[in-house]
């Protein structure tokens, strides 16, 4: 009996050894914007995953931060009914889109925002001569490059720049690469919204002509338009947000989104319920691509919920004097009133490639451009935006 007693007290001595040898459980990582727990209180958005919260983030090296909200899947009629008042022939007929949980900004990029990137094509070149990093080939899979230096500064700010102003006059194709590189850095996949994402954004659940209802008389209380804004962008965040907690859906500036505009493409989906990928007019020419959302130049009826527009990047490039002209930047007055703001999805694409499909060139045409412009000309920029770059564009500035 005692020889028993001993060996088990032996035993037990020994047990946090063996406890101690064993491997650590894996920790589940630690993503940005979901919590286990469900919240006390503020918005959330239930899923299998945990509860989506709107999050704050910094742009890694710098001080500049961005707000995401949470947005729960669900299904929305894309386009306007029949008796809606100001509706155009292009916003229907209304077909359905089911959409998937995703988090997008609060507000339209900012120009605080977007000259962190503008910043990276000096910036990149330094460190590549200075031996930092190692200057990319052309057409890896994950190149982004960086916008050119503006030709004429007046053309973009001539509405101003202010920080807290949304950026303008980007091409369709930068605001995209904008999204790659801040995926790459943040480690997070960040891209345009389709049109039928944007608009079940905006809608927040509502089926009125504007997310606070039918009347245009109160948009002066939501939204930056013609005749309130002073014929200027005006700093975001300043209206009233929607039902889920986002500003300036209605005006202040019109947003790209990913899709081509067609102005009878919704004939095709009358009667159906599409998935939201399916829903895509993925662009098959330059333009006109979709924008979404009014902008300070616009009537209270284009800032409705289904009112739509198409880019003519030609006529909008008419100022640049370049040959080719810029594929990162637009020099025309309609142009002054047109930005972006980029969405996460909760389920994110696993391959390069069909992350790429979001972010890249999807035309040979804006491919030779770009190639053209930074091989012969020396304007723009190919980097690897990664999550070591914050961290090399510090290395530099510590050379200064």
């Amino acid at each position: 009996m005692l020889n028993h007693t001993l060996r088990g007290c032996c035993l037990l001595a020994l047990l946090p050894l063996f406890v101690s040898l064993q491997p650590a459980a894996a920790q589940a990582p630690v993503v940005i914007g979901l919590s286990k727990d469900k919240p006390a209180s503020g918005r959330f958005v239930e899923t299998p995953q945990g509860y989506m919260v709107p999050y704050e983030a910094t742009i890694p090296g710098t001080m500049v931060t961005y707000k995401m909200q949470p947005i729960p899947g669900g299904k929305v009629k894309v386009g306007s009914p029949d008796s809606e008042k100001g509706r155009q022939p292009d916003e229907g007929p209304q077909f359905e889109v089911a959409i998937e949980p995703f988090w997008i900004a609060e507000h339209e990029v900012s120009w605080a925002e977007y000259k962190v990137y503008m910043s990276i094509h000096d910036r990149v070149k330094q460190l590549y001569q200075d031996k930092i990093r190692t200057a990319p080939a052309d057409g890896g899979e994950k190149i982004v490059t960086a916008p050119s230096n503006l030709y004429e500064p007046t053309f973009t700010f001539i509405k101003g720049a202010d920080p807290e102003q949304p950026a303008v006059t980007m091409s369709h194709f930068a605001a995209r690469q904008y999204t790659k590189w801040l995926s790459g850095i943040s480690n997070q996949f960040l891209r345009l919204p389709s049109e039928a994402e944007w608009e079940y954004a905006c809608r927040a659940g509502t089926t009125t002509a504007y997310s606070f209802g039918n009347d245009p008389k109160e948009l002066g209380d939501y939204g930056w338009y013609f005749a309130n804004s002073g014929e200027k962008m005006n700093h975001v965040a300043k209206k009233k947000p929607n039902p889920w907690g986002l500003y300036d859906m209605h005006g202040n500036v019109g947003e790209w989104v990913l899709d081509e505009y067609i102005a009878d493409g919704y004939k095709a989906h009358a009667g159906k319920t599409l998935t939201a990928a399916e829903a895509i007019a993925w662009p098959t020419k330059l333009y006109p691509r979709v924008i979404k959302g009014g902008g300070w130049d616009s009537d209270a009826e284009k800032c409705r919920t289904a009112a739509r527009r198409g880019s003519h990047d030609d006529d909008w490039r008419k100022r640049d004097p370049n040959f080719p002209q810029s594929p990162w930047w637009l020099t025309e007055e309609p142009a002054l009133s047109v930005g972006f703001r980029p969405i996460r999805p909760l389920i994110a694409p696993t391959t390069m490639a069909d992350k790429n499909k979001f972010w890249d060139a999807d035309l040979q045409d804006t491919r030779d451009v770009v190639k053209a412009r930074i091989n012969e000309e020396g304007r723009g920029a190919r980097l690897i935006a990664d999550e070591t770059l914050p961290g090399d564009l510090k290395k530099l500035e510590a050379q200064k």
